[in-house]
């Protein structure tokens, strides 16, 4: 089984984020780094789950066997 594809960065929604949200100016947003959007997001949304992998994946269906 080959890896997914990475998905491209979601520009739509984190400017409407950034300039409708946050009501920041388009230069305002546009000097944010990655990281300091990351956690204006998290700020609001809370943070992003993590992913579950194998290992995860493993233990969940031992703990529940059914």
């Amino acid at each position: 089984m080959s890896p997914a594809a990475p998905r491209a960065f979601p520009w739509a929604e984190a400017m409407a984020f950034g300039l409708g949200h946050l009501r920041l100016s388009s230069d305002d947003f546009w000097r944010l780094t990655p990281r300091e959007l990351a956690a204006a997001i998290g700020a609001v949304a809370g943070p992003v789950p993590a992913r579950l992998d194998r290992a995860g994946l493993a233990a969940l269906m031992a703990r529940f066997p059914d």
